[in-house]
């Protein structure tokens, strides 16, 4: 029986000992029309991924209509705007959620959100949300974590920004919700975030330290940093998705574009895939080739009684005589039959002592 800790989103298991389970974030990439999130939709599906993620916010369930110096943002991306600016222009209307959802369940692709307050965690129960996801700003909002919990549907908490202690806060909100089917996500809140600061060895850690399923949130411009991380463990792979990375929307700059995305979902399963279990044994791929491995060969025509020598007994490719460890075994008896040049030797053409 598995020791390691699983969860299950719409009949998939989620598990190391599963595939990497890849989230497509739609996020603000609607860039205003429903008929793009429709498209980015049926772009995931076709590139592989598992579930498309929504984010179910207002810009007034989230922040404050306030023109003071603490809600202008300063640098970065989104640099002039205040806070309630770029949240009203990347939000994704509420009424849209329904024929988003019903389309992505047309396509046979789950499809689940992050909610940012109580009113879109009830939006999304109303549509029976399989799953939820906390943003990793949110992962320190643990009255929105316990009512979420309290659907008692799987949550995924990103955990870019939190430490150690306020992870474990948000996984004990969790719990104490009635969650019982839970990940975390390593992430660094960073858009873009430079591979360098990833530290993926940190996976390993949490797996470790917290017992849950474990993967990442990935705000890198490629996909080695993904990739990598399944190596060390990581079960989720979560990307920003678009369909043109030149979209001008608040978040297109740092998403995928469906190629990528494709690339994402085969070569993440194939690192999953090559990781395997320990295995010293011969490989099936192998086979054909051990006849090339090295042995004992007679390099010289050899008559019945004469000394086996370094001058007459090799190793060398092919691999049909005996092992060339068995070398000095061989040096020194004597052969019990003429052997012709280029003979792989065997136990019965030395002669007893």
């Amino acid at each position: 029986m598995s020791t390691h800790p699983s969860m299950h989103i719409a009949g998939r298991k989620i598990s190391i000992e599963a595939s990497p389970y890849i989230i497509a974030e739609l996020s603000a990439n609607h860039n205003g029309k429903l008929e793009t999130a429709r498209k980015i939709i049926a772009a995931a599906k076709k590139a592989g991924a598992d579930a498309v993620k929504l984010q179910t916010y207002t810009a007034d369930t989230i922040t404050l209509d306030c023109d003071s110096e603490e809600f202008q943002i300063h640098g970065g991306l989104w640099d002039g705007k205040s806070l309630y600016e770029l949240y009203q222009q990347a939000h994704m209307p509420w009424e849209w959620h329904k024929p988003l959802f019903d389309y992505a369940r047309e396509l046979d692709i789950t499809i689940f959100s992050s909610p940012f307050d109580n009113t879109a965690v009830d939006l999304l129960e109303g549509l029976n949300a399989p799953a939820y996801k906390i943003a990793s700003f949110e992962a320190v909002d643990l009255p929105l974590i316990r009512y979420v919990a309290g659907t008692g549907k799987p949550m995924i908490i990103s955990t870019g920004m939190a430490d150690a202690a306020e992870i474990q806060e948000a996984i004990e909100a969790a719990r104490d919700g009635g969650c019982t089917d839970l990940a975390v996500l390593h992430c660094v809140s960073g858009y873009p975030a430079p591979a360098e600061d990833y530290s993926l060895r940190t996976i390993p850690d949490m797996m470790q330290r917290f017992g849950l399923v474990t993967g990442l949130s990935d705000h890198t411009l490629d996909n080695t940093t993904a990739i990598a991380s399944v190596v060390l463990g990581a079960a989720i792979i979560e990307k920003h998705f678009t369909l043109d990375r030149n979209g001008g929307g608040p978040d297109d700059s740092f998403s995928l574009q469906p190629a990528e995305l494709e690339a994402l979902c085969r070569d993440s399963k194939t690192a999953w895939s090559a990781l395997g279990q320990v295995d010293y044994g011969r490989k099936s791929s192998e086979q054909g080739n051990a006849q090339f491995r090295r042995s004992l060969y007679v390099c010289k025509p050899m008559c019945k009684g004469e000394v086996f020598t370094r001058d007459n007994v090799r190793s060398v490719r092919p691999g049909f005589g005996l092992p060339p460890k068995q070398l000095q075994q061989v040096l020194g008896k004597k052969a019990a039959c003429d052997i012709a040049f280029g003979t792989a030797l065997q136990t019965n053409m030395l002669a007893s002592a």
